[in-house]
């Protein structure tokens, strides 16, 4: 009888064992796409970080530029101003 229970032991540690390293792969390849994904949207947070830093610059030129050219506006109406 004793026997027996020894086998039934080592045959219910071995399924506790087996089942586990099931748990174990599946967790594991959980957390490997869990990885992944994040990885993905770090790229994409790069990508648009990148690309708003593009556009505040484009942005800053344009509004730059826009000043000019109201400056010169300005210029241009003082002159016929003083013309008339």
């Amino acid at each position: 009888m004793a026997a027996e229970e020894v086998l039934q032991t080592v045959d219910h540690y071995k399924t506790e064992i087996e089942r586990l390293t099931k748990e174990l792969t599946e967790t594991t390849h959980e957390k490997i796409q869990a990885a992944e994904y994040g990885l993905v949207v770090l790229e994409e947070k790069l990508t648009l970080k990148q690309q708003y830093d593009e556009l505040e610059a484009e942005y800053d030129s344009l509004k730059q530029e826009l000043e000019q050219l109201k400056e010169t506006v300005e210029g241009v109406i003082q002159v016929r101003k003083l013309l008339q």
